[in-house]
């Protein structure tokens, strides 16, 4: 199997920081399903190029497995398509070979780390079940220009017609990390096979590479049924965690579950389902909103636009702001929103600005209300006061609604492992009492009461799994006047 990376923005060679890589060392390593080498077929300051190599033994994937009885082609263990296909076996090796590449981390270049750059990503091989026009269809909603050519099935015979695999080339300007994330979900995805016993682990490997773009990407049903081998039960976790990483509305997942639980092609009754959580909460915070008389809004850390695309549904609301630290974030959210193609009175009333909630910005001045929606959590603890200090004392809006994980409830997500939080992003999650506290010290300081109302199912035992603060602006002094439960 073979996988080639290449970077065309000078000095190239800067590749090698990015991939902790050395461009004139050929590296080799050992891993579950054969050895992997890295080299490098060429490294100049225009052009640099890093080749993954992986040498599969598929006799040794079989040793000592004793296969069913009767089994009519026990040679197709031994003659097969494993050491040259590209496929989840290769999936596997990148993340032994290029894990830290993948996390987006580079010490020595970080900047570079962060930046999109002109990449190339070739697999001359691929398993593909539905063609170059399902490459086209996964690759190309993430910013790919997608060169996919069929694969005969032997030149020498034309009218034997295409094999299943394709030559797949993937041209863009793109963060390293993000393009690595990308073939790595896709590649078993085009395959439609794993190579391994799937487990509710993989939900967890999902959602931590396509967290970032799974949940808008228009083939996340398929995608998802595909990772996850049809397990349905794995589909409804996947869709539900992803709902809660990307803010995704719910509904638009919703039909990756509907199609595990009836098949692809199947027809079944649409089952009952409860209202998703990322619903509820965009639901209560709308009505709080509501309920203050706001006119100009602010999301503060808007991510994809998820909430924003809400808020401008609300004639009522004539001023919206969308604020994020990432570019990244966005860019998405213009998308999302189809900002090129928004009615003009609607996107008059619409500023995306790119601002920091640790740094004061005038921008934020006068508003009347604020939302704060599971953002506080994604914060280093020791930043929150810088944060508190933006917010509430620079900003100061009329209204300002905070919501966060409430960690108690955590016992109640069956696919979340003891002890782990909700996202890999969680800098911390806290129980109702914390968040009360830190809520009523910063009413205090700040010229607020503040009320506390529940999010989603309240637990008699846990509470609900989102908790939210209203802070309200105190009509003169400080100190909190309103706390309830």
């Amino acid at each position: 199997m073979l996988l080639t990376v290449t970077m065309t923005r000078a000095p190239a060679t800067d590749l090698g920081y990015l991939l902790h890589k050395h461009p004139q060392r050929v590296q080799t390593f050992e891993v579950g399903v054969g050895t992997a080498h890295v080299f490098y077929p060429e490294a100049t300051e225009a052009r640099c190029t890093a080749a993954l190599l992986l040498e599969v033994d598929p006799v040794g994937l079989v040793r000592g497995r004793k296969g069913p009885a009767g089994d009519g082609f026990a040679l197709g263990q031994y003659v097969n398509d494993r050491p040259y296909a590209a496929s989840s076996m290769l999936a596997v090796a990148m993340t032994r070979v290029f894990k830290t590449a993948m996390t987006g981390r580079c010490e020595a270049r970080p900047d570079l780390a962060a930046a999109p750059l002109p990449l190339e990503l070739h697999v001359p091989a691929l398993p593909c079940r539905g063609g170059p026009d399902l490459a086209s269809r996964l690759f190309e909603p993430l910013g790919w220009q997608v060169g996919a050519a069929s694969v005969p099935l032997d030149e020498q015979f034309p009218d034997w017609g295409d094999s299943r695999y394709v030559d797949l080339r993937l041209t863009g300007e793109l963060r390293l990390a993000d393009a690595l994330n990308h073939l790595y979900v896709l590649l078993p995805v085009l395959d439609d096979a794993k190579h391994y016993w799937v487990s509710p682990d993989e939900v967890d490997k999902l959602i931590r590479a396509g967290g970032g773009w799974l949940g808008s990407h228009p083939e996340r049903a398929l995608i998802t049924r595909r990772y996850l081998a049809h397990r349905a039960t794995l589909v409804r976790s996947a869709v539900a965690r992803l709902a809660e990483v990307d803010d995704t509305e719910p509904e638009r997942l919703d039909n990756a579950t509907d199609a595990a639980e009836v098949g692809e092609e199947g027809v079944g009754e649409e089952p009952e389902r409860p209202v998703p959580l990322v619903q509820q909460r965009h639901g209560a915070v709308l009505a709080a909103l509501r309920a203050s008389g706001a006119q100009r809004v602010a999301d503060l850390g808007c991510g994809d636009g998820a909430l924003l695309a809400r808020l401008l549904d609300e004639p009522a609301f004539t001023r919206v702001i969308g604020a994020d630290v990432a570019s990244r974030a966005l860019e998405r959210a213009e998308r999302r929103l189809k900002l090129d193609r928004m009615p003009e009175r609607k996107r008059e009333r619409l500023s995306l600005i790119t601002s920091s909630l640790t740094y004061r910005d005038d921008r934020l001045a006068g508003l009347d209300a604020a939302v704060l929606m599971e953002v506080i959590e994604h914060v280093d603890p020791p930043r929150l006061p810088a944060l508190e200090r933006t917010v509430f004392g620079d900003a100061a809006p009329r209204t300002v609604l905070v919501t966060t994980p409430n960690v108690e409830h955590n016992v109640r997500f069956e696919s979340l492992p003891a002890g782990t939080m909700r996202h890999r992003d969680h800098r911390f999650e806290w129980s109702r009492a914390q968040f009360r506290d830190w809520a009523a010290r910063v009413a205090a300081a700040h010229g607020y009461t503040v009320r506390f109302l529940p999010v989603g199912t309240d637990d008699p035992e846990v509470g609900p799994p989102t908790q939210m603060a209203v802070f309200t602006k105190a009509a003169g002094g400080n100190g909190v006047d309103e706390v309830s439960a």
